[in-house]
């Protein structure tokens, strides 16, 4: 493990949020919040934020079939952005180029309505306890960027 640039890269997560699911990396929605918290976690700045369990990373690992502990494992080397985007196009089993944007454009417009019953039962209380009051949710990723005051 190359510690010292893990930890260059990795952001204090108890000082600043990861990046937005909707940040793209790599053509995909959803994995630069993944890679944040990764790095953060290895490097013991992660705060409340966890890598796994995530609701955000499962839905990214069981579209792209690479495995979160894989993932950990290349991340913990010091891998740079680049590097990561090089090694999860290798492990992905999504190859189709109008697959991942049909997915990324699923995940960016995913309503909660449309969210599993056990899905839709947490959200109810999350959001209610965590959101800023009067900013609608029309979408999942709302959520995140509204508790992380992105807007």
């Amino acid at each position: 493990m190359n510690n010292v640039n893990l930890s260059s890269l990795a952001k204090d997560l108890n000082k600043e949020p990861p990046s937005s699911p909707r940040e793209m990396l790599g053509g995909y929605v959803i994995l630069a919040r993944c890679v944040d918290k990764c790095r953060s976690f290895l490097a013991g700045k992660n705060g409340e934020y966890n890598y796994w369990p995530c609701s955000l990373c499962e839905e990214l690992e069981s579209f792209s079939g690479v495995d979160h502990e894989y993932m950990k494992d290349f991340i913990a080397t010091g891998a740079s952005d680049e590097e990561v985007v090089e090694w999860f196009k290798d492990h992905s089993k999504v190859k189709n180029e109008i697959e991942k944007i049909r997915w990324n454009n699923k995940m960016r417009d995913l309503r909660i309505s449309d969210m599993s019953d056990q899905a839709q039962e947490f959200l109810e209380n999350y959001i209610q306890e965590n959101v800023p009051k009067h900013h609608p949710v029309y979408v999942w990723f709302d959520v995140f960027d509204l508790e992380e005051k992105r807007f």
